[in-house]
């Protein structure tokens, strides 16, 4: 016979083997629940998976780890050694910026470097420069280390820390900022970027989010040997050796909810499956749109889902080269290629939302620091645009892929890869549509909801649910927001909502810290 009810382990479902998911189901199997996590996808990593295609490997998303603590954390709080599971090394320089006027910017961890770039490129800047960093460690401080590792699922929660949004003037754009310190227009462009890696558009979103220059010149910029896929398949051990189960191939038809309380999901070939709590790492709007259908809600609405601002969609050319390690040595791990335009073509992308003939481009070469992408001697890359979302009128992807494709490699064969065509051999593309297809993804966009100041903190979909008892959120979508460290800070957040198992399970084996 089963085990009864009352002495079964405390049971905990996780929807989606994202990054968010899966750190959320290691921390919930610290806390004593038997945890199964549910992916529809082969791969456990979600945005973060890989493909392969002769020989290629392509991380699907993320590539740059840029605040290993947090993952050294989550692995410590589970008994573990994450140097001793993932390979990560530093990349140095982190990228190069480059401009259609053959200027050229390189970001790297040394501070006197830096100052030597930034005197280089714009000398009537440096102080500026300086400046801006003290700014970013200020909000490093404040939206990172405090509020973005605390719960904000209560009005007081938010109440508590305006005083810190005015001091820090978070009415005021990244861009906006940036332009307040230093002249040069490139210069203004390098310094503002960086929320394009997490879905915003740089002349809206919160100066808040200028704490990404100190992130990277705190901690560095970092490359998983493997790629994320690696650190995926990682975090995949720690769940099954904790005794919990990744069940792939798996897709979640809805959430059941019994008495206003959620209490497992059905699957969508029939199986249902119970459980005491219910974490989702689906996008929010998927979460309450569609796995939540049935329910009436009071907050995230269709209606108000639909009027929320989401982050801009991505075409992303995933391809490989032969016999090309060795050329185009001035091409390095990442490289950020400008169009002509910045502020004009963020205005196309994510306002007017117009497919524009110029583009900016972020190309990864990671075959320049793991060979094992590649086959001996060849080169696996990415490209990746920002584009418009399908949010209301929107372009047809199933008529302009190729066309789109073709203006890229243009791009790439005059300013970055001269000849790389004829070196094709290997090619996969993603479009918003795919992002849809593969990830239910609202819209298609890439990053789930636009981190502007409206939709960041109190305001995003909270990491307990407003709608459902039972049922958590975490990953790009929920607080604190995208990108790695958010996401996996996000199930920080969530186990100080959760309750303690009330019969916690005892894991099979746990690979303890040397230090223990």
């Amino acid at each position: 016979m089963g085990e009864s009810l009352s002495n079964r382990p405390t049971q905990a479902i996780v929807i989606g083997a994202g990054l968010g998911g899966l750190s959320a189901a290691m921390r919930l199997g610290a806390k004593g629940y038997q945890v199964t996590v549910l992916d529809r996808l082969d791969r456990a990593g979600g945005r973060g998976s890989s493909i392969s295609q002769n020989g290629h490997r392509f991380d699907l998303g993320p590539t740059i780890v840029t605040v290993p603590q947090v993952f050294r954390q989550l692995w410590a709080e589970c008994g573990r050694d994450f140097d001793a599971d993932v390979d990560l090394r530093p990349v140095d320089p982190y990228y190069e910026i480059r401009w259609p006027d053959g200027s050229h910017f390189r970001v790297s961890q040394d501070e006197a470097e830096m100052e030597a770039e930034v005197q280089r490129l714009a000398p009537g800047d440096l102080s500026g420069y300086r400046k801006f960093l003290v700014d970013s460690q200020k909000r490093y401080e404040f939206g990172f280390e405090g509020l973005g590792r605390r719960p904000m699922n209560k009005l007081m929660d938010l109440v508590r820390e305006l005083p810190g949004f005015v001091r820090l003037r978070a009415d005021r754009s990244v861009y906006r900022h940036a332009a307040a310190r230093v002249r040069d227009a490139r210069l203004r462009m390098a310094l503002s970027f960086h929320p394009l890696f997490i879905g915003g558009d740089p002349t809206r979103v919160t100066s808040m989010y200028i704490l990404v220059s100190h992130l990277e010149k705190e901690f560095g910029v970092h490359y998983a040997m493997g790629g994320v896929q690696a650190m995926a398949d990682a975090m995949m051990g720690v769940i099954e050796d904790q005794g919990g189960s990744v069940r792939l191939g798996v897709d979640v038809a809805e959430i059941t909810v019994k008495q206003g309380r959620a209490c497992g999901v059905v699957i969508a070939d029939g199986e249902d499956l119970t459980a005491d709590i219910v974490v989702s790492n689906a996008d929010p709007g998927t979460t309450y749109e569609h796995l939540l259908a049935k329910h009436p809600k009071r907050r995230w609405t269709p209606k108000r889902l639909n009027r929320s601002r989401w982050s801009m969609g991505l075409f992303v050319w995933y391809f490989g080269t032969k016999g090309t390690r060795a050329k185009w040595s001035d091409v390095g791990h990442h490289t950020i290629l400008n169009g002509p335009r910045y502020n004009g073509l963020l205005d196309d992308i994510f306002i007017r939302r117009h497919l524009a003939k110029d583009m900016s481009i972020y190309l990864h070469r990671p075959s320049i620091t793991d060979p094992s992408v590649a086959p001996a001697g060849d080169d696996t890359f990415y490209a990746l645009v920002p584009v418009p979302n399908l949010h209301g009128p929107s372009v047809h992807w199933e008529k302009m892929t190729e066309t789109y494709r073709a203006r890229l490699a243009g791009i790439l064969n005059d300013q970055l890869l001269p000849g790389f065509e004829d070196h094709l051999s290997a090619s996969h593309i993603f479009t918003p549509q795919t992002f849809i297809d593969r990830y239910r993804s609202p819209h298609g966009a890439g990053f789930s909801l636009e981190p502007r100041i409206f939709q960041s903190a109190w305001f995003r979909p909270h990491n307990i649910s407003e709608e459902i008892d039972g049922l958590y959120l975490v990953g790009a979508g929920t607080h604190p927001g995208a990108g790695i460290p958010s996401v996996v800070t996000s199930s920080e957040v969530l186990t100080q909502l959760v309750p303690p198992a009330t019969n916690p399970v005892t894991p099979p084996k746990q690979h303890h810290l040397a230090a223990e």
